[in-house]
């Protein structure tokens, strides 16, 4: 390896030009989604299996991450590394499947000896390569050309512009399948239920409100100061009133009390129907957290009631969704 001094050295230059190349790489790209791409795309769709994709080196690490990319987009798939599947793992492979090759040079040797096996099983070949008339690309029931001009690596060695194309590709696949497929927010959100965005588009009101013995309430005969105490209880910041039905009267709230105070009324005395808010702002259990939580913020409080028309069912708290990461 030739030393030399960093100094003096443009790392910054060379950075741009990696980018530049790759871009370029990608300009190219689009002639290559034609009817071979529209081809590709109509036997995934119809394909009552899973989608396998195999690569070896750096085509595979391409591999798995189109692989993931289909499963978390509606298309069942996983990845198959060719060297396990030589050993065993081919037999995940089932006749529905469609199993998807990726090569630059389209000679991978632990693929193409894999091919006469699985022509034999009469599996569907879709081969990705820069060489049409390769043996993967001839193999192939149908060949998706993914060829750049040339590699970001000066030495034209390491797979740079070449597996960037290829992960594109893969991407437009996806997408592609993602649309016909009418895919929605939500049923991505199905398959990442861990993630923020999951939280988000899954999670309920009713996930996560307080409910029974844990709602702060008092009656429509309880005093000001009854409601204070039933206030400090729960620790909310609120308390709803309501009949002995659970019907809704009206809400009292921290910022209730502070203007009360300015009002000079007497707490110990007054009643808490004096001084409560008729009515108060409520959500079904069915909401969507996301929506409760925008709704709070729009409306500048804290808490909300939980309810099926008149009836309560719960209260929900910001606090609520913080824990439950849904902010």
């Amino acid at each position: 390896m030739t030393s030399f001094n960093n100094e003096d050295f443009n790392f910054i230059e060379v950075g741009k030009q990696v980018l530049l190349t790759e871009r370029e790489g990608l300009e190219k790209l689009d002639q290559y989604i034609n009817d071979d791409f529209s081809r590709a795309c109509r036997m995934m769709f119809q394909c009552g299996g899973k989608i396998i994709v195999m690569g070896m080196g750096k085509s595979g690490h391409v591999g798995r991450k189109m692989a993931a990319t289909f499963a978390s987009t509606g298309t069942p798939a996983f990845f198959v590394h060719p060297g396990e599947a030589s050993h065993g793992d081919l037999g995940m492979v089932s006749k529905q499947d469609i199993v998807i090759l990726i090569s630059n040079s389209g000679e991978s040797h632990e693929i193409l000896a894999l091919i006469p096996v699985l022509k034999r099983l009469d599996i569907r070949l879709i081969c990705l390569t820069a060489n049409p008339e390769s043996s993967m690309g001839k193999a192939a029931d149908v060949h998706i050309c993914v060829k750049v001009p040339k590699e970001a690596c000066p030495l034209g060695l390491a797979p740079t512009s070449s597996t960037t194309a290829a992960m594109v590709m893969g991407d437009a696949l996806a997408v592609a399948l993602l649309e016909a497929r009418g895919f929605t927010a939500e049923d991505f959100a199905l398959s990442h239920p861990g993630g923020a965005l999951g939280r988000k588009l899954l999670l309920r009101v009713s996930d996560i409100m307080h409910t029974g013995s844990e709602i702060p309430q008092v009656s429509r005969d309880a005093t000001l100061r009854d409601a204070l105490l039933e206030i400090t209880r729960k620790n909310l910041g609120m308390t709803v009133i309501t009949d002995d039905l659970m019907k809704i009267e009206g809400i009292f709230t921290d910022g209730d009390l502070r203007r009360i105070f300015d009002m000079g009324v007497n707490v110990n005395d007054a009643k808490i129907t004096d001084v409560m808010t008729t009515g108060g702002i409520r959500v079904r259990p069915s909401l969507l957290a996301v929506d409760a939580l925008n709704l709070m913020q729009d409306k500048h409080i804290t808490c909300v009631m939980v309810a099926d028309g008149d009836q309560l069912l719960g209260v929900v708290h910001m606090h609520d969704m913080l824990r439950a990461g849904v902010v």
